[in-house]
């Protein structure tokens, strides 16, 4: 199999939210397998205010109250490609704006 026939998500889980983060905008957690080499495990899947879906990715916070992300997209184009994937996995409709 050469690089362009890699399938970029080879298996999605999807545990979702309580009903208490539900109400808060947080449907539930996303586990990705990337092209059968790399799991990628505690991103969240969330509606905006403003009623599109979006992914926030799993971070600590340091003694000084910066967020340091365990992963993330590499810019913003990464994060639409890994989004638009992800969704599609997931059966869910992309924002059109987006």
């Amino acid at each position: 199999m050469t690089a362009n026939t890699v399938k970029l998500i080879s298996d999605i889980g999807f545990t979702p939210a309580s009903s208490q983060d539900i109400r808060s905008g947080m449907l539930g957690f996303v586990t990705v397998t990337f092209a059968d080499l790399l799991v990628l495990d505690g991103a969240t899947l969330r509606v905006t205010e403003s009623g599109k879906h979006a992914l926030s990715f799993p971070s600590r916070t340091d003694a000084h109250g910066r967020r340091h992300p365990y992963f993330r997209p590499r810019d913003d184009r990464a994060r639409i490609v890994i989004e638009n994937a992800i969704f599609a996995a997931l059966g869910i409709k992309r924002d059109v704006t987006s």
